[in-house]
């Protein structure tokens, strides 16, 4: 069976193809640029050599017809006819409270998911388009939704609703939805494979650590909180984004300022974390090299970061009445060992010590806490294509 999943973005495209007997990647790349001066696809060959071919997109079907062209080419080909593919895997931002798992598309799904982009203004739009090109290029094809909103459907209401007044819940659906749910559903269960222990009776923490970033509390296979909010701005210190704020300060900012509702947005989203404390870039990677050349506010800047995230764990243990497993996740959390060793220097009293000889690892699944540590510190890089393509190929199965 081949499966392949599309993840669709306002400009851009990213694509795999996998072989679901043996999970093997068959072909992956991305379209970026969609509707912009510049547009190509880049793709890996099997050898993991990089390709770019220039073309001008300037709509998404026209970009998933570039990507069924290559899939499908003499050269770069991994299939004579678009009929081997069984089935297409799409990533899909927000499910609002409808969706706790991923299903089907039909008309009434696709309705749903078009009912939640004032909840996923960004994402959702861009999701459905690729659904779109699919259906006009390949009507019989059946395509599937992974929404990253499903996973923290089991969160309980006491950990989702705001104290907002309840009406505003009612009429608008204001509630806590978290995002990264595959990410953190891949994590969490493949640590107890790699573990070879169940998921019933395990506690768990996941830190999916990149530009965006999110936490996540996993009791029994479950979520049961998660750090992110209505939108993917709440929570931790983000690469571009402010996560938690006192409001109050954000009226403040706006009436100093001036700021409508659409400027605000854009500070705490594109121009505050990271890139606006360090103010020199949104890199973690910059601003490690610049924390080792001992810059004052690089220093500052990867304090905040490190402790937003102890705070969450801290607060997490507490709500699971303990941890068993702390798994980093994400290219930070995969890659970076001070960011890992930065924010378990202070849960000795939970029982943790980072072995740092193990903690030089670096995008390989491991576990980097010492052997009398009592709650193990693991990395597993997360594969959230592959849980698409997993999840579509289980619903091909079953509506077989």
């Amino acid at each position: 069976m081949k499966i392949l999943v599309l993840n669709c973005g306002s400009s851009s495209i990213k694509y795999k193809v996998f072989e679901m007997t043996t999970k093997q990647v068959l072909a992956q790349g991305g379209i970026e640029k969609i509707g912009l001066p510049g547009s190509f696809l880049k793709l890996t060959l099997p050898n993991g050599e990089k390709k770019i071919i220039e073309r001008d997109i300037q709509e998404h079907d026209a970009g998933v017809q570039f990507i069924f062209e290559i899939l499908t080419s003499p050269e770069y080909g991994i299939v004579k006819s678009l009929h081997e593919i069984n089935a297409v895997g799409h990533r899909v931002l927000h499910g609002g409270s409808k969706f706790s798992a991923s299903v089907l598309i039909d008309q009434d799904v696709i309705n749903a998911i078009e009912e939640c982009c004032d909840l996923g203004p960004l994402h959702n739009p861009a999701n459905l388009k690729g659904i779109y090109a699919v259906q006009k290029l390949l009507p019989e094809l059946p395509q599937i939704a992974v929404f990253d909103t499903a996973f923290h459907q089991t969160m309980p209401d006491y950990a989702y609703l705001y104290a907002l007044p309840y009406s505003y819940y009612e009429k608008y659906g204001i509630r806590r939805y978290g995002f990264h749910g595959t990410s953190h559903r891949y994590v969490s269960k493949r640590v107890c494979e790699y573990l070879n222990i169940p998921q019933e009776g395990t506690r768990i923490i996941t830190c999916h650590i990149g530009n965006g970033a999110s936490v996540a509390a996993i009791k029994d296979g479950k979520c049961i909180d998660t750090s992110m909010g209505l939108t993917p701005l709440e929570g931790l210190m983000m690469g571009t984004r402010s996560g938690d704020i006192d409001a109050g300060a954000l009226t403040y900012i706006m009436k100093k300022e001036g700021l409508s509702a659409d400027e605000l947005s854009t500070l705490l989203n594109k121009k505050s974390g990271v890139l606006g404390i360090f103010e020199k870039s949104s890199d973690m990677r910059e601003l490690e090299d610049a924390v080792a050349r001992k810059e004052e506010r690089a220093i500052l800047c990867e304090n905040m970061y490190f402790y937003r995230i102890t705070k969450y764990i801290g607060a997490y243990t507490a709500a699971m009445n303990g941890v068993d497993l702390i798994v980093f996740t994400g290219g930070v959390g995969e890659n970076q060992t001070t960011a890992r060793s930065g924010v378990c220097k202070t849960l000795g009293y939970l029982g943790v010590k980072i072995d740092m000889e193990k903690n030089k690892v670096r995008g390989k699944e491991a576990i980097v806490s010492t052997d009398d540590s009592k709650v193990k510190v693991l990395v597993i890089p997360t594969d959230e294509e592959l849980m698409i393509a997993m999840d579509t190929a289980d619903i091909l199965k079953n509506r077989q």
